[in-house]
């Protein structure tokens, strides 16, 4: 049975001989980019040879990527640990062209990798792929900029390479048509999915075929026909049509070592063991062999096994991310990161565990994974120190979290109608309430001041109504968010308005582009401001503000 690491060393081997060169995963922190918070693809760092903006020398490239996907646009972070494959980060193995070889070479590739015995051996009657293929064609093609069609020429090809015709199957825009973002290189794509039985089946499926999103037939590896570059209102050719794939390592290693869930995988259970012995909760489960969403709900082992999940899941993307050089705050990147760490957190106290010890599991990240990242040999001490000072400060927040939770909470029931006083002598206690079994209910206001003055995380607070017997007013707290969010959006309004220059007010109305791209020409001067003023010019050596 293959490793992780060897699957890794394994695909890049595979494409090394197919005359590409292996480059080394480019930083999370995506470099030129302001469209993409973290780096969430293999192509990321390709976009510009793409593009046609930038030539390397070489064709052909190899990647085993490193990626996180927990904000913006692809955020996967509430799932995590309580699915079978969804991760805040992940690599992502690829094969890359740049206007060498098309569809006929990367199809032929892909199918040779995954069915030889040479390389993986898959078996072929398990596999499946899909084309790109729009039902409603009218509308895709106003959508997407170009008279879409069924793309054939994929068709011919998996066809050539000896899958049958009825294992090749259409796919939507929303499936079969890949773009980085809003904008940016982008193309149809063929999606080879693994059958991986009815044991993974989320909803207990016996006889489903595929194409049922029940989470027993999986995506195993994207291929990317990168043909077209997408702008504002607009789809162009790319100078060369070029390849772009994607193999999520831990979905293949989970094929290739036969088991159901990812976090099964020696890419993960090192990680899960360390993370039980740092919880004290050594006992608990490592994997599940049913769907963890069904399992979470059915006994107290397995909500254990998916908070080690989570703490395994979530140490990865904080080293990864810190030794990188995000730090943790209460904005952009940061904020992410900040979330992620106070999640791993929160996972350790439901498992009993309030000291520090997410800072240890860097280090057994870095025992894990420093072989195909050598970097984390350095960056582990600093990004120990990074972790462990976020959970202190942590730490202190929710400790006065849990007292103004509990305070409240015994407030709020004391006088509550049907509640029984104690004997004379008793004090009253949360037990004594849950003992009463009356239908009480726990305000949404009353919770969101705890989680949005202490940081209480939501999770916890419904997991105290739950262990009391009693209501957590969802409706409640989601009123106050969205209040709390009008809130600052009029604020932040209205200080534009008191703030800005009134120059700034006379102005035709412009467009930032900066959020798509890092340059624009044929920009034209609206304004010169000097000492707050309009001016005529600035000098040398003056300074002031040029409005374009």
């Amino acid at each position: 049975m293959l490793t992780g690491s060897q699957i890794r060393r394994k695909f890049l081997d595979f494409f090394i001989q197919k005359g590409h060169r292996e480059v080394h995963s480019s930083s999370l922190v995506p470099a030129n980019d302001p469209t993409l918070l973290f780096t969430n693809a293999g192509m990321n760092q390709f976009k510009d040879v793409f593009l046609g903006l930038e030539k390397r020398d070489y064709a052909r490239a190899t990647t085993s990527q490193k990626c996180v996907r927990a904000g913006g646009k692809h955020n996967d972070l509430e799932n995590v640990g309580f699915t079978n494959r969804h991760h805040t980060f992940f690599e992502m193995l690829g094969n890359f062209s740049f206007g060498d070889y098309f569809k006929k070479d990367a199809v032929a590739y892909a199918w040779e990798l995954i069915t030889s015995p040479e390389w993986f051996g898959i078996d072929k009657g398990k596999l499946y792929v899909t084309i790109f293929d729009d039902a409603d064609k009218a509308a895709a093609s106003r959508e997407l900029g170009f008279d879409v069609e069924r793309d054939r020429e994929a068709e011919q090809y998996w066809l050539d390479a000896g899958v049958p015709q009825e294992r090749i199957f259409p796919g939507s825009r929303k499936d079969n048509f890949w773009q980085m973002g809003d904008t940016g290189p982008c193309g149809p794509c063929s999606e080879i999915h693994y059958d991986m039985g009815v044991a993974a089946s989320d909803q207990g499926h016996t006889d489903c075929e595929f194409g049922c999103e029940c989470g027993r037939y999986v995506e195993i590896w994207n291929l990317v026909f990168m043909q077209y570059d997408r702008q504002a209102g607009v789809t162009k050719l790319l100078p060369k049509p070029s390849i772009d794939t994607g193999m999520g390592l831990e979905r293949v290693a989970s094929v290739l070592q036969g088991v159901i869930s990812n976090y099964e995988t020696d890419l993960f259970t090192p990680l899960i063991k360390r993370a039980a012995e740092l919880t004290g909760s050594a006992t608990a489960r490592a994997g599940t062999s049913a769907s963890p969403v069904q399992a979470e709900q059915s006994s107290a082992g397995s909500k254990s096994a998916a908070s080690l999940r989570v703490i395994a899941d979530h140490s990865r993307a904080a080293t990864f991310l810190i030794s990188d050089g995000v730090t943790p705050s209460n904005e952009g990147r940061g904020y992410v990161l900040r979330k992620i760490i106070r999640r791993a957190i929160t996972h350790g106290r439901l498992l009993g565990q309030e000291k520090p010890f997410l800072h240890e599991m860097v280090f057994a990240v870095r025992d894990l994974m420093q072989d195909a990242y050598p970097e984390l040999k350095e960056s582990a001490d600093r990004v120990s120190k990074a972790v462990l000072v976020e959970e202190t400060r942590f730490a202190h927040a929710l400790d006065i979290g849990f007292e103004r939770l509990e305070d409240g909470a015994m407030r709020q029931f004391m006088n509550a109608p049907g509640v029984r006083a104690p004997n004379a002598g008793q004090n009253w206690t949360l037990d004594m309430i849950k003992a009463q079994g009356l239908p009480l209910t726990y305000p949404g206001d009353h919770a969101f001041k705890l989680y949005d003055t202490y940081g209480l995380p939501l999770d916890f607070i419904i997991d105290f109504c739950r262990d009391l017997g009693i209501s957590f007013d969802q409706q409640g707290f989601d009123h106050a968010m969205q209040e709390q969010r009008e809130r600052a959006r009029a604020s932040w309004k209205g200080a534009a308005k008191q703030t800005a220059n009134p120059i700034y007010q006379q102005l035709p109305k412009s467009e930032f582009e900066g959020y798509r791209q890092t340059r624009s020409d044929g920009c034209e001067v609206l304004a010169l401001i000097k000492d707050g003023q309009g001016a005529q010019e600035l000098k040398a050596g003056e300074s002031g503000e040029i409005i374009f």
